[in-house]
């Protein structure tokens, strides 16, 4: 009878393991082979005694090239129609960063546009101010 515990990693709802290790392991989980999206990894524990642990990680898979919208959020309501700015962009790899596309220009903040307001404001009223000392 061996003194170490057995692993079996499954990953979503596979029911053959994608792996099956002996007690303590390194184990690399290549997520380029996996489609981008939510996936679960369970992770079945059997030791010596036959007793069993499991250990279920939910986890996000985003290899693919990043997608911003602008103009709508996730369960929005709305009618009539609608401008989107939609800007996709890859990562690239851990050597080279792709620096283009990877912003997305957005508008200027109406806060913004308010403080410029009151700040042209405040100065148009001491400039009078000043002309008629």
């Amino acid at each position: 009878m061996e003194d170490k515990s057995t692993i079996f990693i499954f990953l979503d709802d596979e029911a053959a393991p994608i792996a099956r290790l002996v007690s303590p392991v390194n184990f690399e989980l290549d997520t380029r082979k996996l489609v981008d999206g939510r996936h679960t990894l369970k992770i079945v524990s059997k030791d010596p005694s036959g007793k069993e642990g499991l250990r279920i990680i939910p986890f996000e898979v985003r290899n693919g090239p990043a997608i911003d919208v602008a103009g709508i959020q996730e369960n929005a309501v709305v009618d009539g129609v609608l401008p989107l700015m939609i800007n996709a962009y890859g990562k690239g790899d851990a050597k080279n960063f792709m620096i283009t596309g990877s912003e997305t220009p957005q508008s200027i903040p109406s806060w913004v546009w308010i403080l410029i307001i009151g700040i042209g404001g405040w100065a148009l009223y001491y400039l009078v101010a000043y002309i008629n000392m």
